[in-house]
């Protein structure tokens, strides 16, 4: 198997060996997420989990640090896993695949310890991270959770609420093998969304507007479309950002309510690059 072609095979992904190390992974959460000191996790938080059995990984780009990502061990309805608290990379260093590296790098050392599953969350207004997760690396959701760190934090990424999916990475799947080593998904799920009425769509002011739910929710399959760039959304018009996450949060809880799953989710939608949508599918008895 060989792997994607977007990577960045010039940056070294290892392990955090040192406590200066630890201390340059803290500095650069502070500056990826612009948070005051009082929101960068404590270092002797940081030291503890990672002597527990955390995994955390860095970049490095000529030794300098460009992105990590952090882990600690989980136990999720029963199941032992781990959960991936963090993954940032610096701006300079994005769109060179380093965030896939990342979490293949994961992965390898959750499996070699004998672990198949693992966590996250993520915020599922931003298209660039619902792709890596659902597109590229196959993971599921079936649990959203509103304002799940509140909404008191010094980081403009928590501008608009703090909800997030709470996604699930089979790692040892045979479907999640084929995301991760280039099987293309992108053509058959945007068949499907070509057949569906969104329970949430664009209306012709670029603003959500919510479909009948009963009907929408009485198929198999349902889709749920988003901003391209909801950051500059943010910026420009807030209100809109904020009629975004409350339609979406709507959609996503009476869907998962309903006995839906997040399985997909396309940058292209009526053909059109940017909106996204995510498939949904009814889970199966």
């Amino acid at each position: 198997m060989t792997m994607p072609s977007s990577v960045a095979p010039s940056t070294m992904i290892r392990d955090i060996e040192s406590l200066s190390e630890l201390e340059e992974v803290l500095r650069l959460e502070k500056e990826v997420w612009d948070l005051a000191d009082v929101d960068v996790t404590p270092l002797t938080l940081a030291i503890a989990l990672r002597a527990a059995g955390g995994i955390c990984l860095g970049a490095f780009d000529r030794g300098e640090l460009v992105g990590f990502a952090s882990a600690f061990p989980s136990r999720e309805q029963g199941r032992a896993g781990f959960h991936s608290h963090m993954l940032a990379v610096r701006a300079g260093s994005r769109e060179r695949g380093l965030g896939f590296r990342l979490k293949m790098a994961q992965r390898e050392r959750a499996l070699a310890l004998g672990v198949k599953e693992m966590t996250w969350t993520f915020d599922p207004l931003r298209s660039k991270n619902a792709h890596l997760n659902f597109s590229k690396l196959g993971v599921i959701s079936d649990t959203y959770k509103a304002d799940f760190y509140g909404n008191q934090s010094s980081s403009p990424l928590f501008r608009n609420h703090t909800d997030r999916l709470w996604v699930r990475w089979h790692m040892a799947d045979s479907r999640v093998e084929e995301r991760l080593y280039g099987k293309e998904t992108g053509a058959l799920a945007f068949d499907s969304l070509s057949h569906l009425e969104p329970l949430v769509r664009f209306n012709g002011n670029a603003r959500p507007a919510l479909a009948d739910v009963p009907t929408a929710l009485s198929r198999q399959r349902v889709a749920i479309e988003i901003p391209g760039d909801i950051e500059r959304v943010e910026i420009e018009d807030k209100a809109r950002a904020r009629e975004w996450r409350l339609a979406t949060r709507q959609a996503f809880t009476q869907a998962f309510e309903a006995g839906f799953i997040v399985k997909d989710f396309c940058r292209s939608i009526r053909g059109q690059q940017g909106p996204g949508a995510y498939l949904l599918e009814r889970a199966e008895e």
